[in-house]
């Protein structure tokens, strides 16, 4: 599966774009465990004109993490035009749009999933990034503002038709947000839409390989992306990897694998941007990597409250003394 001149894989699993989650850390963990192509966090345009530090942060990466797309949003045309330029430069494999977050804040700025009330714009803007760098470009998107307004086949054609060479489709519209079902029938519709030459990857509520398996068989999209699923969890690639070529439902992770890798997750993050920053995203990221182990809630409550890297140690000590290594 190529987007552009990118080969992605035969089917290739993502991992999602989600703010304070996919940070270089993060997604080279998740390279390690299987991950095929990782996107960064949201880079806000105006920001990369402004060569702001948080901005150019977002867009650091080592060379395991490859393919990667930087992701970048906003609201004015020709905003998105120089921030595309200005992302080539720190050298990813393509560009992605994002036209599809549904926050609050982005929203009333017009840019992410605000979008979809001016598919024109929406359109005009992924034609002008084109045109403003030499690397593929990538969309994002969901299938509409509202249940009234479900045109995600249309757009898909369209941003097609003006260069995009890849799409990506959450199975929600913006006034869902994240709650109730992920809707796929839309997607598959794009997906087997004749008109349709370029990947479309499918994105909402897989959480296993059996669940990846339906969407691929029953939408027969190109690829998926896994995003809340992954948070903590780096191990769903490799799960979903292996049930997808071999049929095999593989055992959680043991508790020694889960402490080793969080501490590696958090050492990589040490790194990249230090005690402050570490000690409060790291926060959502616990339940994850413990998820499903028995008597873990009373160190989950002091690893979110902790007030320093020196207590979230201590309390991973204990972890690691309270549960047999396997």
């Amino acid at each position: 599966m190529r987007i552009g001149t990118i080969e992605a894989g035969e089917f290739p699993v993502f991992l999602a774009p989600m703010e304070d989650v996919t940070d270089s850390p993060f997604r080279s963990i998740c390279k390690d465990f299987g991950a095929d192509v990782v996107i960064t966090e949201f880079v806000a345009a105006e920001g990369l004109i402004r060569d702001s530090w948080k901005s150019s942060m977002k867009m650091q990466f080592e060379p395991k993490e490859r393919p990667i797309g930087i992701q970048i949003f906003g609201a004015n045309i020709d905003s998105m035009m120089k921030a595309a330029e200005a992302a080539e430069q720190a050298g990813p494999d393509f560009i992605d749009l994002n036209f599809g977050c549904p926050v609050r804040k982005i929203v009333m700025k017009g840019g992410g999933a605000a979008l979809l009330q001016d598919i024109p714009k929406m359109v005009a803007m992924a034609a002008g990034v084109v045109k403003s760098t030499s690397l593929p470009v990538t969309a994002k998107t969901r299938l509409g503002w509202d249940e009234q307004h479900l045109e995600i086949v249309d757009i898909a054609e369209r941003l097609q038709d003006v260069g995009i060479q890849a799409i990506s489709i959450h199975g929600r519209t913006r006034a869902q947000l994240y709650g109730g079902k992920a809707d796929w029938t839309l997607i598959g519709e794009v997906k087997n839409n004749v008109r349709m030459k370029i990947p479309v990857f499918g994105n909402g509520d897989i959480d296993s390989g059996p669940k990846a398996r339906e969407m691929k068989e029953r939408y027969g999209v190109d690829g998926i992306l896994i995003g809340r699923a992954a948070v903590g969890n780096p191990w769903i690639f490799r799960e979903i990897k292996t049930f997808l070529e071999t049929g095999e439902l593989l055992s959680p992770p043991s508790a020694s694998e889960r402490i080793k890798t969080l501490r590696l997750h958090l050492e990589k993050s040490l790194v990249y941007k230090g005690d402050r920053y570490t000690l409060f995203e790291m926060r959502k990221m616990y339940s994850g990597y413990f998820k499903g182990v028995a008597g873990f809630k009373p160190y989950r409550i002091r690893l979110v409250t902790a007030a320093s890297m020196e207590e979230v140690y201590t309390v991973l000590q204990e972890i690691q003394s309270s549960f047999t290594p396997e």
